[in-house]
């Protein structure tokens, strides 16, 4: 058999960028990614206590700059990718005019798939969310400290979204707050699946999830067996909303800003009567417009939550 290669274009950014560039890269059809953020690791560092897991290994932080991101996308070796180089660099020169990107920078280096395929998994660990979500890795051990905690087993497999980021967080956090038992939840963008089995672990009576990217909903139907919610979520392939035909209530998004403003216009049409929207993924600089674009659509905000840089919301119709 042959040894597949791959090249690794390493992006050299910082977290608060982390989420656009993602979302760029799916755009110019770079699914397989990886997340290197010493954030992250130093996240769940501060989140430990003698309740909880002890076993993030601090190895993992000892030179690094804890301001630098390096997002590793890969692609198989006989791949065109010089140009996908100038569509990336392209896309990060748009970025940049409303986030600090940092060095902005592309590697590139060639590596065998043995490499890259199990190499992010020493950065990702059991992680405590809300008052009773955990998330839970499927190659970790881990023990419920009471009846009411929700376990979420997610291997991210390269598909964005593995709770670590605010963005995800904050989300999660929301819809614990505010689903109800027997609700039906829409997860727009759904990457590796997280919101939307969380929803189903919550109580969600139906979820539909739908992505652009095809190995984000291969991952997301993995994890979704994982978590025996099969017969709850179902997954789709597609263009945001347009593959939706009913209505929900909860819709919930964690994209960008751009996107968000954009599905402002008509996620009040794929929402029941007192339905819900949340929106996550928001950079504080562009909070101001989201909450304009709202206003002018039809949505009240009802919840505002801040982490870092980033802001995520619930809005409901106007009255």
């Amino acid at each position: 058999m042959n040894d597949l290669k791959w090249v690794r274009l390493t992006i050299s950014t910082k977290s608060e960028a982390v989420e656009a560039i993602s979302y760029a890269l799916t755009n110019i059809g770079i699914p397989t990614i990886e997340i290197d953020d010493p954030n992250d690791i130093a996240l769940t560092m501060e989140k430990k206590n003698k309740t909880d897991w002890d076993y993030i290994d601090e190895e993992l932080l000892k030179n690094k700059d804890t301001d630098e991101v390096h997002i590793k996308a890969y692609l198989p070796e006989d791949t065109p990718y010089e140009e996908k180089i100038i569509q990336i660099q392209n896309s990060l020169n748009h970025i940049k005019q409303f986030l600090d990107i940092g060095k902005g920078t592309v590697k590139t280096d060639i590596l065998h798939e043995e490499e890259w395929a199990n190499s992010w998994k020493k950065y990702y660990k059991p992680l405590k969310i809300g008052k009773n979500i955990l998330i839970k890795p499927s190659w970790e051990e881990y023990t419920p400290r009471d009846d009411d905690e929700v376990i979420i087993e997610m291997d991210p497999g390269m598909a964005f979204g593995t709770g670590t980021h605010e963005t995800t967080s904050m989300c999660l956090e929301l819809i614990e707050k505010y689903i109800a038992k027997g609700d039906v939840v829409f997860d727009i963008g759904c990457g590796s699946g997280i919101l939307g089995i969380a929803s189903a672990k919550l109580g969600a009576s139906s979820v539909i999830g739908v992505d652009l990217d095809a190995n984000a909903v291969k991952v997301a139907k993995n994890n979704v067996n994982s978590n025996n919610v099969q017969h709850i979520m179902k997954l789709y392939e597609g263009n945001l909303l347009d593959v939706i035909d009913q209505k929900a209530d909860i819709v919930v998004a964690n994209i960008i800003a751009d996107v968000i403003i954009e599905l402002s216009q008509s996620v009040l049409e794929f929402l029941k009567t007192n339905g819900l929207f949340i929106a996550s993924g928001i950079i504080r600089e562009r909070l101001q417009d989201v909450k304009e674009a709202m206003d002018k659509n039809g949505l009240d905000i009802i919840d505002l939550y801040e982490k870092g840089s980033w802001c995520a919301l619930a809005a409901r119709m106007k009255e």
